[in-house]
C-alpha cells in the first residue's frame, strides 16, 4: 500500500510514501515505550529546555514548511506561517507553565501529609486532520511531552510530508530518538494501534464518524480518549451590533484556513432589523478575499484540500439552494485546474437544510433571519454540535452573560473571532466531542491524578 501526496491546486503528486506494514508500525510502538521509560524520569527542567529549541527550529522553518503545507493541503503560505509560529508559541507556553501546571496540591486531611500527584500515562495515540497540520498536533504533543509522555502520531494521509517532518522537529531539537514517532498508516491500522497494549490512551480531531469509531474502540479497551470533532458555529448578530465589526469578524472567521476549521463561523444568526444592511456587509467582506495560487504570498483563500472535498460542499450548497436557500454570493464551481471554491453566501437558510443542520467544511456563509435575542440563542443552541460561537452586541454586559451562561458550546467569543489559544481550553460538547486541550486542563487529560496520602 502507498500513501501520495497530492497538490490540490493543480492536481498533481507530489510524493508517494511506502505505509508502515502492522509489524513495523508495533516495533515503533515499542521503541516508543521504551523512550517513553527513560523520559518520564526527566526534570521539568531538562523537558523545558528542548521544548524551547523545538520552538527555535519551528520559527526558523516557519517558511520552509509553510510552502510544504500548501503543497500537501493548499493553505496559503501566509497563513502557513502563522500556524507554525503558533505552534511555537504552544511550545513555549508549555515549556514555561508545565512545571506550574502540574505541581503537587496539597490537600487537607486527617492523614499528616495528603496530596494530589500528576504522573505520565505512557505512550499517548494521536490521529490529527489534515486542515492545520502543525498546528493540530503540536497542541497535543506540546503538553504531552512536557507532562512525561511519549507519542506516536498517525496523520491524515494527505499530509505524509507534514507528518514526517513534525518527527524531525523534535529530533532534531534534541528530543529522545523514539519518543516521538510518525507512523506512515491507513486508517485501516488504527483499531489494531489502539488495541496494542503499550498504547495508554487516544487523542483524535477529526470527523464525528471517525471519533465515534475511536472512541467505540478504546472504550472497549478501557482507554482514556480526547475527541475534537465537527463544529457548527453560530454567531449571534444582535440587533444592537455594530455590523461593519461583525461582519468584517464573520467574513474572517467564515473564511479562516479556506473554511476549512472546525472552530470557523459557520452560522450566522441575526436579527431581522438589522439583517439587509448585515448581509450587504458580509457579501461585500467575503467577496474581497483574493482566492488563487496558495504559495503566492497575497493569496487568501486556496483550494480546498481535496477535489472529493469540494465536490461534497457544493452538494450542499445545491441542496440547500434546491429546499429554499437563496445565493447571495459564489456557488459556483471555477473553471480549470484545482480543488478551488470561491467565498459564498447563502441566505434564507431554514432547519431541514444541510447549509442549517451540517457542517459545511470550506468558504461558504450559511445565515439564518430570527426575530429577537431570544430566538437567537434558541437558534444557535438548535444544532447537534457545540465546538465554538461568538456575540455581537454593544451591550458587552449582556454579551457576556449570553456566552457564559447561554450558549451550548466549548468557546464562545464577544465582538471578535473564535480561535485557539494555547493560555484558554479548548474542545467542545454535544457532538463537537469531549475532553479539553491547551491551558492547564489540556495536559492534565493525559496524566494519572494521583491521591497520596502518608498515615
Amino acid at each position: 500500500m502507498t500513501i501520495a501526496a497530492i497538490n490540490p491546486a493543480t492536481g498533481e503528486t507530489i510524493q508517494v510514501y511506502e505505509e508502515l506494514p502492522p509489524d513495523a508500525a508495533s516495533r515503533i510502538v515499542a521503541q516508543t515505550h521504551e523512550a517513553f521509560l527513560a523520559w518520564r524520569q526527566t526534570s521539568f527542567a531538562e523537558r523545558s529546555a528542548l521544548m524551547k529549541k523545538a520552538a527555535e527550529v519551528l520559527r526558523a522553518r516557519a517558511k520552509d514548511l509553510a510552502r510544504l503545507t500548501a503543497m500537501e493541503m493548499g493553505k496559503p503560505v501566509s497563513a502557513g506561517e502563522a500556524e507554525l509560529k503558533k505552534c511555537a508559541l504552544a511550545c513555549d507556553f508549555y515549556a514555561d507553565n508545565a512545571e506550574r501546571f502540574l505541581a503537587r496540591e496539597s490537600v487537607q486531611t486527617e492523614s499528616s501529609k495528603s496530596f494530589v500527584a500528576f504522573n505520565p500515562l505512557g505512550v499517548i495515540l494521536a490521529v490529527m486532520p489534515w486542515n492545520f497540520p502543525f498546528w493540530q498536533a503540536f497542541r497535543f504533543a506540546g503538553p504531552g511531552l512536557m507532562a512525561g509522555n511519549a507519542a506516536v502520531l498517525k496523520h491524515a494521509s494527505n499530509v505524509p510530508g507534514c507528518a514526517l517532518a513534525i518527527e524531525e522537529i523534535f529530533r532534531d531539537a534534541g528530543f529522545p530518538e523514539n519518543l516521538f514517532r510518525t507512523l506512515l498508516v491507513g486508517s485501516g491500522q488504527v483499531e489494531a494501534l489502539i488495541e496494542n497494549p503499550l498504547i495508554r490512551a487516544v487523542t483524535l480531531t477529526g470527523s464525528g464518524p471517525a471519533g465515534r469509531q475511536v472512541a467505540a474502540k478504546a472504550g472497549a479497551m478501557l482507554k482514556k480518549t480526547v475527541l475534537e470533532l465537527g463544529g457548527s458555529d453560530a454567531y449571534l448578530i444582535l440587533h444592537d451590533a455594530d455590523l461593519e465589526l461583525a461582519a468584517a469578524e464573520s467574513a474572517k472567521g467564515r473564511l479562516v484556513n479556506s473554511g476549512q476549521s472546525c472552530i470557523a463561523a459557520k452560522r450566522f444568526i441575526v436579527v431581522a432589523s438589522v439583517r439587509e444592511r448585515y448581509e450587504a456587509l458580509l457579501v461585500s467582506k467575503m467577496k474581497a478575499a483574493q482566492m488563487g495560487d496558495p504559495l503566492n504570498e497575497a493569496t487568501q483563500l486556496g483550494p480546498l484540500a481535496r477535489q472529493d472535498l469540494r465536490d461534497q460542499l457544493h452538494r450542499q450548497v445545491e441542496a440547500s439552494i434546491v429546499t429554499g436557500a437563496r445565493l447571495l454570493l459564489g456557488g459556483e464551481i471555477p473553471e480549470g485546474n484545482g480543488a478551488y471554491y470561491p467565498p459564498t453566501v447563502l441566505t434564507d437558510v431554514q432547519p431541514g437544510m444541510p447549509a442549517y443542520e451540517e457542517e459545511l467544511f470550506g468558504p461558504v456563509a450559511s445565515v439564518i433571519t430570527v426575530k429577537d435575542e431570544a430566538e437567537a440563542i434558541a437558534t444557535a443552541n438548535d444544532s447537534s454540535f457545540g465546538l465554538g460561537g461568538g456575540v455581537f452586541t454593544r451591550d458587552v454586559a449582556r454579551g457576556e452573560a449570553i456566552a457564559a451562561e447561554l450558549i451550548e458550546s466549548g468557546s464562545v467569543f464577544v465582538n471578535h473571532t473564535v480561535a485557539s489559544d494555547p493560555r484558554l481550553p479548548f474542545g467542545g460538547v454535544k457532538e463537537s466531542g469531549y475532553g479539553r486541550e491547551l491551558s492547564h486542563f489540556g495536559i492534565r487529560e493525559f496524566v494519572n491524578i494521583k491521591a497520596v496520602s502518608i498515615a
